[in-house]
């Protein structure tokens, strides 16, 4: 039994057939990806208040420190994010700031908001205002939570991590995988595209990784919704020291996840953590998020590979490298859709709400950007 499942209503079934399958792939039992895909995107980290406080995690700040963006700094981000071509305004914080934090629970009052999903909500609305497509990462969300900030984001991702119990989750407040997979769950009910994924080292052993992939794998046959899920690595950073996994574990378990997720779920490494041109064969066929005006603030002491390290991870794998957008191209209505697109659509045609749509849809610049990269337009360089 998945530790919280229970207490959360999700009914995940692992099958011990399927567990042991997965444990015998390796590198050589899957096929290179044809190509690779990443998204541009400007990173606006809400505030960095947290519920939990995770051993390997440098993102959140103590209360008291931790901060809140207004909407003025955001719209600044937000506007030099568009200036550089970025399709994609990503959205974190912590897990329910709010709760835990006085000063941002009081901050967000002075604003007229009564909790941080609707101030998410305000912020979405002001990129799209800026040409901007939100994809909002605010950890576990409850059906409502989720609901209220669902219909003005192009997608949503909330990371597994794990089904495990890891003592890197220690603290009063322990990330409960069940609660994880909860959120997973209701991004499926509210028909999100969603992003998640596994983190490897924190103190998983195998089978874990193993009925991690599964129980996403599950979620998506049910619901149809995950796009891509990550194969992030622990790094090495100021609260952890616990060792990141070696080469051998990464492709090991990157080639586990393609052979557990069918074929039309990506497969993404991030390549500021991720040794990702020893990789390319292991099935990886996104390289994720990157920004090329801001930092990445969930691990800030490795900076996002310019779009030249990008093309050079393609060229080792000797495949073409495109810009996508953050959400994938085969849940886009098919009017959205390219003429070359040669996908299998999402089941349905409701994954967008009519304001995402409108705006991709949109006869102005930020339209015209997204059309762009649809078409696969060539990608300007930086520096």
């Amino acid at each position: 039994m998945i530790p919280g499942a229970e207490e959360y209503g999700v009914d995940v079934t692992i099958d011990e057939a399927d567990v042991a399958s997965l444990l015998d792939v390796g590198p050589d039992d899957v096929d290179p990806a044809p190509e690779l895909s990443f998204a541009r995107n400007v990173f606006v980290p809400l505030t960095t208040a947290c519920r939990y406080t995770c051993t390997y995690c440098t993102y959140f700040d103590p209360p008291g420190e931790a901060t809140l963006m207004s909407t003025d700094e955001v719209r600044e981000t937000l506007q030099m994010g568009a200036d550089a071509g970025c399709t994609e305004a990503l959205f974190t914080f912590g897990d329910d700031p709010d709760d835990r934090y006085e000063q941002v629970h009081d901050q967000l009052d002075s604003w007229g908001h009564d909790s941080i999903h609707e101030y998410l909500r305000e912020v979405c609305e002001i990129a799209l205002d800026e040409g901007l497509l939100p994809h909002s990462n605010p950890g576990d969300q409850t059906y409502e939570q989720m609901a209220t900030v669902a219909d003005v984001n192009a997608s949503m991702g909330v990371m597994l991590e794990t089904t495990a119990d890891v003592d890197a989750h220690a603290g009063r407040r322990r990330k409960n995988p069940g609660q994880r997979l909860n959120t997973i769950k209701n991004a499926g009910k509210l028909s999100v595209p969603f992003t998640t994924g596994i983190l490897v080292g924190l103190g998983e052993d195998w089978r874990d990784r193993a009925e991690s992939l599964l129980a996403i794998r599950e979620m998506h046959e049910r619901y149809g919704h995950v796009q891509e899920v990550i194969v992030q690595p622990v790094v090495e950073n100021e609260r952890w020291s616990g060792g990141s996994p070696e080469l051998d574990t990464m492709r090991r378990v990157v080639a586990m996840a393609r052979a557990a997720l069918p074929e039309e779920v990506s497969v993404q490494v991030p390549p500021n953590l991720a040794p990702a041109r020893e990789l390319v064969d292991c099935g990886i066929d996104d390289l994720g998020g990157v920004s090329p005006i801001t930092d990445d603030y969930i691990n800030p002491d490795y900076e996002w590979p310019a779009l030249r390290e990008l093309e050079a991870v393609a060229e080792h794998g000797d495949v073409p490298l495109r810009e996508r957008l953050p959400v994938y191209e085969r849940f886009l209505p098919e009017g959205l859709r390219t003429d070359s697109f040669a996908g299998e659509p999402a089941p349905g045609d409701d994954w967008l709400s009519p304001t995402i749509r409108d705006a991709i849809d949109a006869q102005d610049d930020a339209g015209e950007r997204y059309r762009g990269v649809l078409a696969g337009e060539p990608v300007p360089a930086d520096d």
